[in-house]
């Protein structure tokens, strides 16, 4: 469906180009894959920078120490979810999410769903664990949003810190809703 809904779009887009004389596609696609370029090259060494340091921590153990951290939290938040690498991995996408490196976050993610998958006893279903995950991977509280300041690094932003607090006061408001709505919800199905 989402497909399809690109295809339109493009082709819309296309097709107003054509009748508008003030466009001109040459001049945009040229300047727009230039750009892309230029973002890649000023956010690529960030990315590689946080996504090593992830692995070092994985490797050294200390993603399993955050995770131990994080474990009676995170099973107070999703009791039905019982195992150890699945935590891991929960926490480990937390962590690089709370540094605002969802670059980084997404293999963690799609390693913990994958877990959680092998815990599914009804495999085409998605478990209160995984729609729990998926509330903390999506709202979930970033402290340092690291991509955001990139980008507003990368575009020349007088101040690029200054997205700081605000980030940690939408994303935390975000995640307190979204897990409250979720707790509601599940309880309402367990009754």
């Amino acid at each position: 469906m989402i497909n399809k809904i690109w295809v339109v779009l493009i082709g819309l887009g296309i097709g107003y180009s054509f009748f508008n004389t003030n466009v001109n596609m040459g001049d945009i696609i040229l300047n727009s894959s230039y750009s892309a370029y230029e973002l890649l090259i000023s956010i690529g060494p960030l990315i590689v920078l946080w996504s090593g340091i992830m692995n070092i921590a994985s490797k050294s153990g200390l993603l399993a120490k955050f995770s131990n951290l994080l474990k009676p939290l995170l099973k107070k938040i999703m009791p039905s979810v019982k195992g150890e690498k699945s935590l891991e991995y929960i926490s480990s996408n937390i962590a690089a999410n709370m540094l605002g490196l969802g670059s980084v976050a997404t293999p963690a993610g799609l390693k913990a769903m994958q877990e959680l998958q092998k815990e599914n006893p009804h495999k085409d279903t998605a478990t209160d664990g995984m729609i729990t995950f998926l509330i903390l991977n999506t709202s979930g509280v970033t402290i340092i949003p690291m991509t955001v300041i990139a980008l507003r690094l990368a575009f020349k932003s007088i101040n690029p810190s200054a997205i700081i607090i605000p980030s940690i006061i939408a994303t935390s408001v975000s995640t307190i809703c979204g897990l409250t709505l979720d707790y509601f919800i599940r309880r309402k199905n367990a009754k």
